[in-house]
């Protein structure tokens, strides 16, 4: 490999990385796969950014690979993942913590691998190719209209707080978030924010430039968006009330307005449909199918069940009975730490729209009913909540109260006026949030019990 933007998938050139990739990818906090073992790979896409050989410097590997698992189909979707591999003939210690590994054959053997995202200079050169608009081999950077020249040479710095993603912060200007797992299509991360930069919310930080592929599939690789410097997301802040003793309702009043500006925003910018008594069925099977799967992985849940059951099946009833309900486009995965606020008296911004990153992108692009953010939200109180020791309850009512109270003012109405749509939805975050825990965080198994024991004897 010796010219910038050449693109390779040959096989002398994944037999260069396979056997590193082995051991460092399954590492990776954005890597989906844990605990299956892989058993291969395919190299999709292969695209020099610098050149590897023949300068003395580093080199930047973009690829696009596809990882196999003997619990997945060998070309599933979410199975491809973005590689930006540094080379360089030694690293340097600033670089030691990227190390990949040592390529011993291929095309590459010699080089010294390392992920080039924590090498200042690579990620500089993402910016520059940012910068203007245009193709390299497969991958097409573009610019959103009327957007600011982006200056050059801005010192760059990882992200480290992400798990699904990574993130490059540009002086204090920008922020890169690079996809990790991809799946096929338009991102809601970068759709959305564009629909509502268009349709002028400026509750949503406008997408400055981003980059794609359009072989073999259209992936969204990349967004470059403002970075909001000194800004502390909710959770945050609603910890340090919750810690201060201080009432955290004037703030949950806002939230509550924001989210309704958003909603709105975007049911004016893209379709809105009608829920019928077929789709309000399938809505509720699909709870009940996760609440069943739950109740097998989570053997807490299995009192609660029947009880549970009940929240979906009154959705079910009132769709045979004729209920219909709009669905739009929604966040998808809103909760406090998806709201960001700057220095006193700065509006709250929303971020992150890419939705829950385990569903499918089909499933996250469809349109749903906006009382699911709202429940997604009133679930965070509820975890802020249960961090203070002791446990205050009464806080997280009091927020919840003031968030459904704000939105109601600004979206015209209350979603507690919807009180069998919001607990089927509520009930559904928090069985998923019980699975979540006893998976990962079992010391964290009480917050979503609590929630599931107070939802269960609803009605």
């Amino acid at each position: 490999m010796s010219e910038a933007a050449s693109t390779r998938t040959s096989p002398a050139l994944l037999a260069s990385l396979a056997p590193l990739l082995h051991s460092w990818l399954p590492a990776q906090r954005w890597f989906a796969g844990k605990g299956s073992p892989v058993t291969g790979f395919t190299l999709d896409l292969a695209t020099e950014l610098l050149p590897v050989r023949g300068s003395g410097g580093p080199g930047l590997l973009h690829l696009l690979l596809r990882v196999h698992q003997p619990d997945r189909p060998p070309r599933a979707e979410g199975d491809c993942y973005q590689l930006l591999i540094g080379t360089r003939p030694t690293l340097p210690p600033a670089l030691a913590p990227a190390l990949i590994g040592h390529a011993a054959q291929g095309p590459l053997a010699g080089l010294t691998l390392y992920e080039g995202t924590h090498d200042p200079r690579l990620a500089g050169l993402l910016l520059e190719r940012l910068r203007t608009p245009g193709t390299l081999g497969p991958l097409r950077f573009e610019r959103f209209d009327g957007s600011a020249p982006v200056p050059r040479d801005l010192p760059a710095r990882p992200l480290g707080a992400e798990q699904s993603n990574s993130s490059l912060v540009y002086g204090d200007s920008y922020i890169l978030k690079i996809f990790r797992r991809l799946h096929p299509g338009a991102n809601p991360d970068l759709e959305l924010p564009l629909a509502l930069a268009r349709a002028g919310c400026r509750r949503v930080p406008t997408p400055v430039a981003w980059y794609r592929s359009a072989a073999p599939e259209p992936f969204t690789l990349g967004v470059l968006q403002p970075f909001l410097p000194g800004s502390r997301d909710g959770w945050v802040l609603a910890l340090d009330a919750l810690a201060a003793g201080r009432s955290f309702r004037a703030e949950a009043r806002e939230l509550g307005r924001v989210t309704a500006e958003v909603h709105t925003a975007l049911a004016d910018a893209l379709p809105v449909v009608k829920l019928s008594g077929p789709q309000s069925e399938r809505l509720a099977a699909g709870m009940t199918d996760r609440l069943e799967a739950a109740a097998r992985a989570v053997p807490a849940l299995g009192p609660y069940a029947p009880r549970l059951r009940t929240a979906f099946e009154a959705v079910s009833a009132l769709g045979r009975r004729g209920r219909i309900w709009a669905a739009q486009r929604v966040h998808g995965d809103l909760h406090l730490g998806q709201i960001l606020r700057g220095p006193v008296d700065t509006p709250w911004s929303v971020i992150d729209f890419e939705g829950e990153p385990a569903s499918p992108l089909t499933e996250r692009c469809l349109p749903q009913p906006a009382v699911r953010d709202v429940a997604g939200m009133l679930r965070s109180f509820d975890y802020a909540a249960r961090t203070h020791r002791p446990w205050n309850p009464a806080w997280a009512e009091a927020c919840r109260d003031a968030y459904c109270a704000g939105y109601a003012e600004a979206a015209g109405c209350d979603p507690r006026e919807e009180p069998e749509l919001l607990r089927a939805y509520e009930t559904d975050k928090a069985v998923y949030e019980a699975v979540y825990e006893a998976r990962h965080r079992p010391d964290w198994l009480p917050v979503p019990m609590a929630a599931i024991e107070r939802l269960a004897s609803v009605g």
